[in-house]
């Protein structure tokens, strides 16, 4: 699990937009829409004058007035929110959150329904995309992972934004207006209980990080971080100063396999949803079934979870090699796989000039690959070069079905296939789906 912040609202950057290709603006007109199906990114199709309209806070088969949000006469399409719902679905909800709806907090977009019927959606959205972008036709569901109250109270770290009167609270959709909360109700219940939430943060803060560990410590860091110069004090002092944000422990389970402890910075990557590492992991393990010996690569390895699971598959005859971008994470991994001879980590950025390399110089042959890419996906550079090196086996854990579905594309064309394919809602009343897709050559099992 790679240290890319993924699933923490620190999005891609926007490209800026041509406001003048989109023509007089039509922000604040009022439509009556018929809502189609689900798209990916949290909304619903709508169409008006031939123009599809994508319409959040709806859902599939709703009449609704819909408040267009942004767009203009040029644009190609226009973003809205549903104001206000004529003919409701039968799945629709009063949302439990008070902050959920128009023009409130972006955190969460489906609130207005269950879990259950946020897995439909989010199934719907993943066949689709496997279908269109890599003719796959899928059949599977997206599956709840455990940790989780209906869909509630399962974050475990969360960026809370502040206003400039200090008041705590969350983004809006597409905004960096800030909408002060005093509860969120998908972090673990150990935030709430910080009351963090009620407080005025001092002048100069900007945000404050969450983290929750496995053992329910809390640890909150305000943003901006400050670095102060070392005061020529210890190693340990002048080291903190350099660094100030701290570790934490967190705690994969996986049967048969028993537990393992990881450090990670409290600022670093880690899946949020308290179920889902083990999952993840569980998942990867019993598809690929590393065999001792193998050699096995790891790539956008994070602090090395993935790593040292696979190490102890492989035994002290094998060799598992990780490779990640973030030096924190590297250096973080490196401690965790401290006892395992045959792994290690190191740092390298992947798809970029030279990376190969790190490859060539750690294993002699490479029998197994896992890949967790960042929410962009592998590319068909790194695909290519996996697929060159002919693994029995490729486990690849994607957070974007679409992204996911052009690389398997990519796959294909080199000779691999999908066998096995399955989905998790590890990100809960929001539209984030996580996916892990075995491939091997195809006429191999």
């Amino acid at each position: 699990m790679s240290a890319r912040q993924r699933g923490r609202g620190r999005g891609d950057r926007r490209r800026p937009r041509n406001r003048a290709a989109q023509g007089d603006s039509l922000v604040g007109q009022r439509l009556t829409l018929d809502i189609e199906d689900v798209a990916q990114g949290g909304h619903c199709v709508a169409r008006h004058d031939g123009r599809v309209v994508f319409v959040r806070h709806s859902l599939p088969g709703e009449r609704v007035v819909a408040e267009v949000t942004d767009g203009g006469t040029g644009s190609r399409f226009l973003r809205a929110d549903a104001v206000e719902i004529l003919t409701a679905s039968p799945e629709r909800r009063p949302s439990p959150c008070v902050y959920a709806g128009p023009g409130l907090c972006g955190g969460c977009d489906w609130q207005h329904t269950s879990a259950r019927f946020g897995r439909e959606l989010k199934t719907r959205v993943v066949r689709e995309q496997l279908q269109r972008l890599a003719g796959i036709e899928w059949d599977g569901e997206v599956e709840a992972v455990p940790g989780d109250e209906e869909g509630q109270r399962w974050r475990t770290r969360v960026e809370f934004a502040a206003t400039p009167r200090g008041r705590i609270g969350l983004r809006r959709h597409r905004s960096h207006d800030v909408v002060p909360v005093d509860d969120c109700l998908i972090t673990v219940p150990e935030i709430a209980a910080t009351g963090l939430l009620g407080e005025v943060v001092e002048t100069g803060v900007t945000g404050v990080d969450v983290a929750v560990d496995s053992a329910g410590e809390v640890v909150a860091i305000d943003l901006p971080i400050r670095r102060s110069s070392s005061g020529g004090g210890s190693a340990a002092e002048d080291a903190a100063h350099r660094d100030p944000v701290p570790n934490v422990t967190e705690t994969v389970h996986v049967a048969g396999r028993g537990d393992r402890d990881f450090a990670v910075s409290a600022r670093g990557f880690w899946q949020v949803h308290p179920g889902a590492a083990s999952t993840f992991v569980t998942e990867v393990l019993d598809r690929l079934r590393p065999q001792p010996g193998e050699r096995v690569l790891d790539l956008y390895s994070g602090v090395g979870v993935f790593t040292a699971f696979l190490a102890d598959a492989v035994g002290t005859d094998g060799r598992v090699l990780g490779l990640e971008g973030d030096a924190r994470a590297v250096q973080d991994g490196q401690g965790n796989l401290a006892g395992l001879p045959q792994a290690s980590l190191q740092r390298a950025d992947i798809g970029r000039d030279g990376w190969q390399s790190a490859i060539d110089d750690g294993l002699d042959t490479v029998d197994l690959v896992v890949l967790d890419p960042p929410r962009t996906g592998a590319g068909r550079e790194v695909i290519g070069e996996i697929t060159a090196r002919q693994p029995r086996a490729i486990a690849y854990v994607a957070c974007d079905p679409a992204a996911l579905a052009r690389d398997l594309s990519y796959a294909a064309d080199a000779g691999y296939g999908v066998t096995s394919l399955r989905a998790f809602d590890a990100f809960p009343m929001t539209h984030h789906v996580e996916c892990i897709a075995i491939l091997s050559r195809v006429g191999e099992s």
